[in-house]
């Protein structure tokens, strides 16, 4: 049997707050009583809240009383906005945005950002990232069979012995990052997943055009200048075993890595140039820890090669890096990975060479030194004309407007 738990230790209501009700004469309200006393029913006779006499017996619908101790207005219950006084915090159930004003790095302090709860989120973004890898495999593994498609031997660093099928599954085991991140945002920093994408809560897509139009043409004209250094100094040497493939493969294959590889460029950006720094600047003041931790992270994910394509993907992290609080999201660097490596996966697809296990770790020296210049040259062009086009590098200033506050950080 139950208990009743003893509430006389709340705080009633107070006499400024208590509503008078036309006709009957105004008592002292009740301060100390607990509610369900006779000191705080109305008295006899008087009209209730719905209408009519208040009969005698009770409080609520079923004894017809009216508690006069809840008014309507000046914070009482009818009020919106309203909260009990009962002492304690009402934390919003739903997800808190970052203080107005907020750089890119500081979206994560929404105020719930404990140390428990970045370690949650932590341990969610990598089990959403395991639990998601394990289902492109399997999925992979389903659609090659009943395309009648061959694993490759297992002394090889492939899954798929066919070289398209195999980097279009790779290519989706990373681009479910996307997701993995979205939700460990939404779920674990109980904030908007589209905080990650920038600064206004959602990816700008008229910015992201002026980017993409700028990257292409660069990235391009940055690899045509790779190979033809490369020719001049070995000749067709450089160029490696050609086979290009029949036209079916070839027009098959643009179109596949066409729609694959911005994914997975993403998914990239939205982990090492989103998420990591966001989840440094959740704590520390300075945007260069996160980016510095990304940059290394992002370098190592491409595995242990010449160490001239470790320092060149070093290098071009840490000024994408700095661009992304620069311009306050990640359109510029989406674009800037994508047309890198839509230009890298079409040619080797062209010359016959997607079988290739070679990446950027393992660039020549030769792309070092390119890379030198065109990181800062793309990356100062893109703030500069994030200037021009008046892109929003901070939250809105009433972040009310767009995204629903949250308390301040501590």
């Amino acid at each position: 049997m139950s208990e009743t738990p003893d509430r006389a230790d709340l705080p009633g209501p107070t006499a400024e707050h208590a509503t008078p009700t036309p006709g009957v004469p105004a008592g002292p309200a009740p301060r100390d009583e607990p509610p369900g006393s006779r000191a705080w029913a109305a008295p006899q006779g008087a009209p209730s809240a719905h209408g009519g006499a208040v009969p005698q017996g009770g409080i609520g619908p079923q004894g017809g009383r009216s508690p006069l101790a809840w008014p309507a207005g000046d914070g009482g219950w009818g009020a919106a906005g309203a909260q009990p006084r009962w002492g304690y915090e009402v934390r919003p159930s739903g997800p808190s945005a970052a203080p107005e004003d907020s750089l890119y790095h500081q979206q994560a302090r929404n105020g719930r950002q404990g140390a428990l709860g970045r370690l949650g989120e932590l341990l969610l973004l990598v089990g959403f990232l395991v639990a998601g890898t394990i289902a492109v495999l399997a999925v992979g593994a389903s659609a090659a069979y009943a395309l009648g498609l061959d694993f490759a031997p297992e002394d090889s660093e492939r899954f798929l012995d066919d070289p398209l099928a195999d980097t279009v599954m790779a290519l989706a085991g990373i681009a479910i990052g996307i997701p993995a991140v979205l939700l460990a945002v939404r779920l674990g920093g109980h904030r908007f997943a589209g905080s990650v994408a920038s600064v206004t809560g959602r990816l700008r897509w008229r910015w992201l055009g002026v980017c993409a139009a700028v990257a292409f043409p660069v990235l391009a004209l940055q690899t045509g200048l790779l190979m033809l250094w490369g020719w001049l100094s070995e000749g067709d040497a450089s160029l490696g075993d050609v086979e290009v493939p029949g036209w079916g493969t070839l027009l098959l294959g643009l179109v596949v890595l066409g729609l694959a590889v911005p994914f997975q460029a993403a998914a990239e950006e939205f982990l090492f140039r989103g998420w990591l720094p966001q989840y440094f600047g959740g704590f520390l003041r300075s945007p260069w820890p996160g980016i510095v931790v990304a940059s290394l992270l992002f370098a190592l994910a491409h595995g242990f090669g010449a160490w001239t394509g470790f320092a060149l993907l070093f290098y071009s992290a840490m000024w994408w890096g700095w661009l992304v609080v620069r311009t306050g999201g990640l359109e510029a660097v989406i674009a800037a990975h994508t047309a890198n490596n839509v230009v890298a996966f079409c040619l080797s697809l062209v010359l016959g060479q997607l079988a290739d296990t070679d990446t950027a770790a393992d660039a020549p020296w030769q792309a070092l030194v390119l890379e030198l210049l065109v990181s800062p040259a793309y990356c100062l062009l893109i703030a500069r004309l994030s200037t021009k086009y008046g892109v929003e590098r901070r939250g809105p200033r009433r972040s009310g407007a767009l995204l629903p506050s949250g308390p301040a950080a501590q």
